[in-house]
């Protein structure tokens, strides 16, 4: 297989990969009603997988740096498939709080290995190009992925039969064909050559940057308690509070906020990064705030148009926060420095949903959407400023380095 062949093998492996992890979306409140467990179990299961990710990320996901990026994208794979099975044959809280960990495990081992693997493989291919179109479609499989899952559950949901059990049979099938080609991907790791001793993946905190580095981890953790919002709880926000029947809305409301979120990180590219936290910030203060006040009137359209807009600031902020943490840090710790954003942004995902699970029981779930959106747009708004004056201050000190 060709380079470049084998570029876009891996780049729909990793969408099927990333789009799986999200088709369970609209299909919690059949996994409630199948089993009658609170939402609050809910939060569980949705925890359950970033776990998972966060555990692979930090204990496997780097080692494709001498195991090999082929060796560990088809481990992934097997991963994703043995989630799968769990999902078919044990669909008791238990074990779609099981599948969910694994399944974390496996995008958290092929989010390292394949965007890694892209940016080879496209470079061995095309070596005058320049490596943002790597960056991008490895970008695009990531959150495209994420987005297109729970359009395809809703569907499932909505149209199919045994929708507990078909999508997982189908992306089952999918997974053995990714395998079987990623097998004939040319490798780009000599896997003979030395390597160190395993370890797990190490944290670093740029020095003389405390400030700067906690806007960007805030503003980091503050777009993923937005995506944790709507993965985990919106079809059940939009049941009990909007009172919609259908799973296909379900999944097409969670796919137009991740699909906002990828949208405007290729619209906004190449617009310089002070004016990108502005559009963020924006976007925030906007789509929030529709997101409470749909959820106070309620008006469905202004909740689904809220998370569009703030989906879309979630997408821009996530990137300046990448951008700015890779300034921060030491060349030889760019890696180290990013792993620690990561593991804060996870935090973001994890910790954010579980409080709001767990106070449904306690208080409406107007009252908690209203909370959450306040809390987030503080921590987004409060973010987006500091990353934006430390961009500003950071910009004369460089210039006068200059030549």
């Amino acid at each position: 297989m060709s380079d470049l062949a084998g570029f876009w093998v891996v780049a729909a492996a990793f969408t099927t990969v990333t789009a799986y992890a999200t088709v369970p979306t609209p299909l919690y409140p059949l996994y409630q009603a199948a089993d009658d467990f609170p939402v609050p179990v809910v939060t569980f299961i949705f925890t359950a997988f970033a776990v998972g990710v966060v555990f692979s990320l930090f204990l496997i996901g780097h080692i494709s740096d001498w195991a090999g990026r082929r060796r560990m994208a088809v481990i992934a794979i097997l991963v994703s498939a043995l989630a799968a099975v769990i999902f078919i044959f044990w669909n008791a809280v238990p074990g779609l709080i099981v599948a969910r960990f694994v399944d974390g495990v496996s995008v958290g081992i092929l989010s390292a290995a394949a965007t890694a693997h892209l940016a080879e493989l496209r470079a061995k291919a095309r070596p005058a190009e320049t490596a943002v179109v790597a960056a991008s479609v490895a970008g695009a499989a990531n959150l495209g992925g994420l987005a297109l899952g729970p359009l395809v559950g809703g569907l499932f949901a909505e149209f199919a039969p045994d929708p507990l059990e078909l999508p997982h049979i189908v992306f089952l099938v999918l997974f053995v064909a990714a395998g079987l080609a990623l097998r004939h991907v040319p490798e780009t790791v000599d896997t003979a050559a030395p390597h160190p001793a395993y370890r797990p993946q190490r944290l670093a905190f740029p020095v003389g940057s405390g400030a700067a580095f906690a806007a960007a981890g805030t503003g980091a953790a503050a777009s993923f308690a937005l995506f944790a919002l709507f993965t985990s709880l919106a079809p059940t926000f939009l049941h009990d509070t909007f009172h919609v029947s259908d799973h296909l809305v379900d999944g097409a409301t969670v796919f137009a906020v991740f699909g906002a979120a990828a949208l405007a990180q290729v619209l906004l590219v190449h617009v310089p990064q002070q004016a990108q936290l502005l559009v963020a910030i924006a976007c925030f203060a906007v789509g929030l705030v529709s997101i409470a006040a749909g959820g106070l009137i309620p008006a469905l359209a202004l909740f689904i148009a809220g998370g569009i807009i703030a989906g879309s600031g979630a997408g821009i902020m996530f990137r300046s926060a990448i951008a700015a943490a890779s300034a921060l840090a030491a060349p030889e710790r760019r890696g180290e420095t990013l792993a620690l954003l990561f593991l804060i942004a996870y935090g973001g995902l994890v910790a954010p949903v579980l409080v709001v699970g767990l106070s449904l029981p306690f208080v409406s779930e107007t009252t908690v959407l209203l909370v959450f959106s306040a809390v987030v747009l503080v921590a987004t708004v409060g973010a987006g400023v500091a990353m934006r004056r430390h961009s500003l201050e950071a910009r004369p000190r460089s210039d006068d380095r200059s030549p």
